[in-house]
């Protein structure tokens, strides 16, 4: 039938449908070439720094300076996503910024570059992050959100194997630098992809732009700033990230000492394994975050992480901590498809989701921080099995913290219908 102005709806709702399902293949590809991007920025980095004669502390100590600037970047970042109505110029800003710190990487691995791609790289993780998961909610809306970023994860693992394998040839066939010169030319295929999310963008950023009373907003962030969920959760992914940030890196620099020649090629089975369980499983974690509910998923994923730990204090043979690394499939699955999910279970319809999210990225950044340094001077001073031990006693700790105090959030069929309207 048609509206009250005389038009009829369909033309419109199929042109809106149309554009939602490009939007959807639009963030399908944006996660595959981001995660492309971000392989460049992970374990790369310590193999090119450990062959330039960096000690193991002087490596964490760059990776924690990049941390420190995403750890003083997350918040203001989560408020900028949600004041600016159209989050696909973010997603662009930030996608430069990746560009521009690759080159950086490019020029000498002496500390001034070194430092200052870190700390850029940072900044722009920081507002890109929030900006997906905020297209997301845009494309899927909240109640299909689990779903979406199951897919979102999956295809950011696919990304993540295919960037691996292309960098570990090009460090193995031609240098470690050639690695960061691939990590900058494929931004450009992600600033492709931002295209038709732009266009729905466009069509959304009205609606986006209606927002409580300034007092009602001021009420509400308070309420969720304070909720003992978000407080209780912050912590839990403090520890998790503690445990884990440093476990790849430092496993790579271990690969790297044992494995010389092959240590690019091992180094890439090592994010290959891991990524081909995230694709695989990421939209099925989705799936029963809604339809089991969020604590078992969290449950699950924690509990690899001081396993994973433990297995690889005990040996140093290249090929064997490549095997067990493909354990970290299922907690980074669990992970990035929870930590969005249950922030955005918490702030529900406050206005204040991506600042919430940026508020659990400071905390994992925190985690991220304390772990590479911690990791690193464990490993100069005890060895290396020393190092592993710790985070997996860090990583135990918050598996207990996830059994013993997060309640579930999932919502009930009731706060479901209110999201959708």
């Amino acid at each position: 039938m048609p509206d009250d102005s005389g038009s009829s709806p369909g033309p419109k709702q199929e042109a809106k449908q149309a554009a939602r399902q490009a939007a959807g293949r639009g963030l399908d590809w944006l996660n595959l070439f981001v995660a492309n991007v971000q392989t460049g920025f992970g374990p790369f980095i310590s193999v090119y720094l450990t062959t330039a004669g960096w000690t193991q502390t002087s490596i964490g100590l760059a990776l924690s300076l990049g941390t420190v600037a995403a750890m003083a970047s997350q918040v203001p970042a989560g408020a900028l996503v949600d004041a600016i109505r159209r989050k696909s110029r973010v997603a662009v800003f930030s996608i430069l910024a990746f560009t521009a710190s690759a080159l950086f990487l490019t020029v000498a691995p002496i500390p001034l570059f070194v430092y200052l791609a870190q700390v850029l790289h940072a900044f722009s993780s920081c507002t890109l992050g929030p900006a997906i998961v905020a297209m997301s909610r845009g494309v899927a809306g909240p109640a299909a959100l689990g779903p979406r970023l199951g897919r979102n994860v999956r295809f950011a693992a696919i990304g993540n194997g295919i960037g691996a394998a292309l960098m570990g040839a090009c460090g193995y066939y031609f240098s470690e630098r050639s690695v960061f010169f691939l990590t900058a030319l494929l931004t450009l295929p992600a600033l492709l992809a931002i295209v038709p999310l732009a266009r729905f963008d466009d069509q959304a950023a009205t609606e986006r732009g209606v927002t409580p009373e300034a007092g009602e907003r001021r009420k509400s962030l308070l309420a969720v700033l304070t909720d003992r969920r978000l407080l209780i959760f912050a912590v839990m992914v403090a520890l998790f990230t503690f445990a884990n940030a440093a476990m790849l890196p430092l496993a790579s620099s271990v690969i790297t000492k044992h494995a010389v020649d092959e240590a690019s090629l091992l180094i890439a089975a090592a994010i290959v394994l891991p990524q081909a369980i995230v694709a695989l499983l990421s939209p099925t974690i989705g799936r029963m975050a809604e339809v089991r509910g969020r604590r078992l998923v969290l449950i699950l994923g924690f509990g690899i992480v001081p396993i994973r730990a433990l297995l690889l204090a005990l040996t140093d043979d290249p090929m064997l901590m490549v095997a067990i690394q493909a354990l970290d499939g299922l907690a980074a699955a669990s992970f990035g498809v929870m930590v969005p999910l249950v922030t955005s279970d918490i702030t529900g319809r406050s206005g204040h989701f991506n600042l919430s999210l940026g508020v659990v990225g400071f905390a994992i950044g925190v985690g991220a921080t304390f772990s590479t340094t911690a990791a690193g001077w464990t490993s100069d001073q005890f060895g290396d099995p020393a190092a592993f031990l710790m985070l997996a006693m860090a990583g135990l700790v918050a598996w207990l913290l996830v059994a013993a105090a997060m309640p579930e959030t999932r919502p009930t069929s009731c706060e479901r219908t209110q999201k959708e309207q």
